[in-house]
């Protein structure tokens, strides 16, 4: 089993190069302004995002929009430009909408593109297809797809390994090139996940949670054989995003433990 995306062109294999390290991927998405609104964290979004690389991000991501305040606090770090969205407080969060093109997203000076897809949801046609279509514009133009794939609807346990194996396997099948999806909660069960495909898997954070917490999940998902992740406001909205970057990366990058990842980035609270 190997994580290497296979048979991509080199156009792609220079672009996943700019927004991972050595095949391991630390993205933080901060296109949640058109979900959630200008939250913690998204205001000065250009603080946010020059923090979080100076702390080790690989890439960060937004919707096009926001392409003209990314370039200049990133750092030399990749950017990503997310292809659909759904607000909060409209009629249906979980109804994804495309809201660009990959054109558009090289316009906007990308490295790659994403796309969120629910498995098992109301929604799931309408999103395999539109992941599909992605999938061959972006093909065309040597542009990766991250799809973010995650195991959502009546029924659904969106922390089942089998249930997100079976979302990281459909990515594939649909012509993505990394994947991320949700985290089943320990490394032994988060296997199956990672062996259900052969694209480098990354998880998602959600919800901030403690930064033990975090640098945990993240210790799980590598231990599983993952590649990283691709986490929004456990990183953006820290306290200090530079230092959780820091410590996430010192794990993804540099196989760090908890302990030692935390006491790095001077997040560890002694006993």
């Amino acid at each position: 089993m190997t994580r290497d995306t296979p048979h991509v062109s080199p156009g792609k294999h220079a672009r996943l190069d700019r927004i991972s390290t050595d095949g391991n991927y630390l993205v933080v998405p901060m296109d949640h302004g058109i979900t959630m609104g200008a939250v913690k964290g998204l205001k000065d979004i250009e603080a946010t995002i020059d923090g979080v690389t100076r702390g080790g991000a690989d890439a960060v991501l937004t919707q096009k929009g926001i392409a003209p305040r990314v370039h200049d606090n990133k750092n030399g770090a990749g950017f990503v430009v997310h292809l659909n969205g759904s607000t909060t407080i409209g009629p249906d969060e979980a109804d994804k909408r495309v809201t660009g093109t990959v054109e558009e997203a090289v316009r906007a000076g990308a490295d790659a593109v994403s796309f969120h897809i629910n498995v098992g949801g109301e929604h799931e046609p309408n999103q395999i297809e539109d992941l599909a279509e992605l999938t061959r514009d972006a093909d065309r133009l040597g542009m990766p797809v991250l799809a973010m794939a995650y195991a959502r609807g009546e029924g659904v346990d969106s922390t089942d390994p089998e249930a997100l194996g079976h979302a990281v396997r459909l990515a594939e099948e649909l012509g993505a090139d990394v994947v991320k999806t949700g985290y089943s909660g320990d490394a032994e069960s988060f296997q199956h996940v990672v062996e259900s495909t052969r694209l480098p898997v990354v998880i998602a954070g959600g919800a901030k949670g403690t930064d033990r917490e975090t640098v945990e999940a993240v210790r799980g998902v590598m231990d599983a054989g993952g590649a990283g992740v691709s986490m929004g406001r456990s990183i953006f909205q820290h306290d200090d995003p530079e230092a959780i970057a820091t410590a996430i990366s010192a794990v993804i990058h540099d196989d760090a433990a908890v302990d030692d990842a935390l006491e790095r980035a001077g997040l560890l609270v002694e006993a």
